[in-house]
Parts: C-alpha cells; sequence; structure tokens
C-alpha cells in the first residue's frame, strides 16, 4: 500500500467548561418569601396595604425574581428558570392590577376575574409542587404552602369572607417564612462548607 493510501487518523478533542457562576436560587426564594411575608401581614390585618408592599411587589419580588430566574435558564435548570420567572412577573403584575385602577389607566378587575387569576395561579403552582417531590423537603413546603395559598386567597373573594382572607394571611406567612429559610439555608450551608440548616436533600 502506498504512503497515499494510508488512513488518516482524525483527534477531537473535546472541551468542559466549568461553571463557576454563582447559585441565584437564594436571590428568587428571598425575593419571593420576603415580599410574600410584607403582603401577607397585610392580609392577616396586621397593617393595611400601601406602597412598603407595592414597592417589594415591583423591585425585590418582581424584578430580582426574574434576574434570578434569567439566571438559572444560563444554568440549564428548567423548574427553577419557569418557577422565578413566573413568580417575578406575578409580582408585577399584581402590583400593576392594584396601581393601574387608581391612576385611571383602566378599570378595577371583576371579583370573579380576580377569584380567575388567583385559580388559575393555584393550578400552576399544584403542578409545579408535584415537580418539587424529586428536590427537597424545603421546596415541597414552600410549594405546597403556596397552592394552600392562592386557593384560599380565591376562596376569599369569591365568599367576600373576611375570616378566610385572615386565615391566607396566617398561612402566606408561613409560606413567605419558609422560602426565605430555603434561601437562606442554601446561603450558610454554601459558605460553610456543611449543613448548617437542613434542606432535607433527596437522593435521586
Amino acid at each position: 500500500m502506498s504512503k497515499d493510501n494510508n488512513p488518516v487518523e482524525i483527534t477531537k478533542t473535546i472541551t468542559i467548561q466549568q461553571d463557576n457562576t454563582a447559585n441565584p436560587a437564594p436571590l428568587g426564594l428571598m425575593g419571593f418569601g420576603m415580599t410574600t411575608v410584607l403582603l401577607n401581614f397585610h392580609n392577616a390585618g396586621i397593617f393595611s396595604l400601601g406602597s412598603m408592599i407595592l414597592a417589594m411587589g415591583l423591585c425585590y419580588g418582581g424584578t430580582a425574581q426574574v434576574i434570578a430566574g434569567i439566571m438559572e435558564w444560563k444554568k440549564g435548570n428548567t423548574f427553577a428558570t419557569t418557577a422565578f420567572t413566573s413568580y417575578g412577573f406575578f409580582w408585577i403584575s399584581l402590583v400593576l392590577l392594584i396601581i393601574m385602577p387608581k391612576m385611571g389607566l383602566i378599570a378595577a378587575p371583576a371579583e370573579m376575574a380576580m377569584v380567575a387569576y388567583l385559580s388559575m395561579w393555584g393550578i400552576f403552582t399544584g403542578v409545579l409542587f408535584i415537580a418539587t417531590l424529586r428536590l427537597n423537603r424545603a421546596l415541597q413546603v414552600v410549594f405546597a404552602s403556596l397552592t394552600v395559598l392562592f386557593f384560599l386567597l380565591a376562596y376569599g373573594d369569591y365568599t367576600h369572607s373576611a375570616n378566610i382572607k385572615t386565615i391566607a394571611g396566617y398561612e402566606g406567612l408561613f409560606c413567605g417564612f419558609s422560602a426565605i429559610y430555603t434561601g437562606l439555608a442554601q446561603v450558610l450551608n454554601e459558605v460553610y462548607g456543611k449543613t448548617i440548616a437542613p434542606i432535607g436533600t433527596i437522593e435521586k
């Protein structure tokens, strides 16, 4: 066989790029959790709805969660991308539903429209809760309690029951604080390099 007929060897080089970006989940969880706690202080009747809650809804609950969702997309995390981006825009839409009628830009939503709005978010959250069954116990608590919260709020609007809305407020406080715990636990565990605050990781 001549030299020209020798087989040609092709060498492929595969480069694996390590992900050195930070974990955005605590940012999203804190944005959701702190804003949820403050709103549900209002729902529980502790103080009235004011500019502080609306500002938190736009900035931390809304914008920060959307940013966290985009960061999770970069990491290839479909669940977190969907959750953080969706709830970020939920907060923004909720604030707009409150302030646009006050500004005379559009009529306030009908009560049944708000029932539908809250119920759809409850259904969405319930499906995400099913996904958390493969993640960790702390997230299961957050999404289970959030599902209950949405349906309690929807039922409160449907029945015009102040008692139901108050109950929803206290349940929402539990939900918000559970999200805060989950977010801060991830920060502490990463900083110390060991489990400081357990989140109940599930082995897959």
